[in-house]
Order: C-alpha cells, then structure tokens, then sequence
C-alpha cells in the first residue's frame, strides 16, 4: 500500500495540468507542482489557504454558493465537463483556465472535497477573442 501511495503521489506531481484537491471548506490540501507553475504559488503557500487565493474577487460569491450547493447536494453543475473560466496568479494577472472538477467521496460515500484540473488557455482565448472583433481575420 506504501508503494501504491508513492506512486500516486508521483504521479499527481507529475501531471502536465494543475491539479488541486480542496476540502468540505475549501481549504487546499493539495497543490501539484503544475499548480506551483500555473498560479505562481508554491506548495507552502497554497496549502492550507482557501481556494480565494486563485478566485478572482468578483467572481469569489458565485463561487462559494456553487461549492457548497455541491457540498450539500453531492453533485456538480458540470458533471465533470471541462470549462473555462477566470483565475489569478499569485502576481494578480487574470489568467483563463479550462478546468474540470470532480467531488471525492470517503469509504463511507460522503463528500469530503473537490479536486479540479487546469491547464491555462489564456493565449487560446484571446486569440479567439481577437478573431471575433475583426471578422475572424488577424
């Protein structure tokens, strides 16, 4: 079981995409090191912080009201379909990121948090961006 933890742990570290696993209450409780590179936080500092830290203030209330109505429902919006949305990194630049989030269940069935993986499409977006205000030429 030791080795089987291991490699799960080195495998989630090695992910190409960010991975994050938060808690019933949102505080962080894993960051890969794909996080670290995406958001500019490492670890340390993300660990134990509440999922704020890569919310964009405005978008901070609608958030919450969706994590807990998943918290309490046992179920997600999305039904871990991929979506983009807006986040921050730790210098306060507004990133794009296509994410996907799933709920994890104890033995017992319960919910005991969400775990979420991104990956940055900020250049995808703007791009297409660009592309609709000039008629699809750039």
């Amino acid at each position: 079981m030791e080795e089987a933890t291991a490699l799960s742990e080195r495998i989630i570290d090695d992910m190409a995409d960010a991975m994050i696993y938060a808690n019933r209450s949102g505080a962080i409780e894993r960051w890969n090191r794909a996080a670290e590179a995406l958001f500019g936080f490492t670890a340390a500092e993300a660990l134990g912080s509440r999922l704020d830290l890569i919310i964009p203030e405005h978008l901070r209330a609608a958030h919450w009201r969706g994590f807990d109505a998943a918290m309490a429902s046992g179920t997600t919006r999305l039904h871990g379909r991929a979506t983009v949305t807006r986040t921050v990194d730790k210098s306060g630049r507004k990133l794009y990121v296509e994410m996907s989030f799933a709920l994890v269940r104890d033995q017992q069935g319960t919910v005991c948090g969400t775990v979420a993986v991104a990956r940055d499409v900020t250049a995808r977006v703007e791009q297409e961006r660009m592309m609709a205000r000039h008629g699809g030429a750039v």
